[in-house]
């Protein structure tokens, strides 16, 4: 088990778009897995890559009692939405209602390369949209109206964790520094 500490809120990681993934190698099966753990572990239903400081496009969810993964996703959204809680393990005890697609057509990849498409509605629909989020440097709370996003910018403010210091960011040793190209 590689459970990897999650990045908070103010972590520039957080706010910036990852990359498209290229080489799906151990490395990437590496990653995937300690996705997973640390999800599992917080626990969630949901983890990007950037919640563990690796700035590349990929997550994982766990909803219903089906544990995946998607690399390089495109969605596709319903025209019908929903509005219920959403929570963010990089914002530790906040939940806010936020509207979403009610349904989602996921199309990427998996971790050796094959296509998938994943389809789901409701909580699925809702945790592919809230992790594709992250892969482009958005945070759930950026999606709410106005005086919720005040609200939750004061709850940051006032959280436990707020101000706490970025986890130390690691080196890789290897030629990539840690991306795939």
């Amino acid at each position: 088990m590689a459970v990897q500490p999650i990045r908070l809120f103010g972590d520039p990681v957080l706010r910036t778009a990852a990359d498209p993934v290229t080489v799906f190698d151990k490395e990437l099966r590496v990653l995937v897995k300690d996705l997973t753990d640390t999800m599992m572990d917080a626990p969630g239903a949901g983890l990007a890559a950037p919640q563990i400081g690796v700035s590349l496009r990929v997550f994982t969810y766990f909803v219903d009692g089906e544990v995946g993964h998607l690399i390089n996703p495109d969605l596709a959204l319903s025209e019908d939405e929903q509005d219920g809680p959403e929570g963010c393990l990089s914002l530790p005890g906040l939940a806010y209602d936020t509207k979403r697609a009610f349904g989602v057509v996921a199309k990427g990849f998996n971790m050796h390369g094959d296509p998938v498409t994943i389809e789901g509605t409701e909580l699925l629909a809702r945790c592919i949209q809230h992790e594709t989020d992250h892969l482009d440097g958005i945070l759930f709370i950026d999606r709410l109206d106005r005086e919720q996003r005040k609200a939750a910018l004061r709850a940051i403010r006032e959280a436990e964790w707020a101000g706490q210091a970025p986890p130390a960011v690691k080196v890789s040793p290897h030629g990539t520094f840690g991306k795939a190209l």
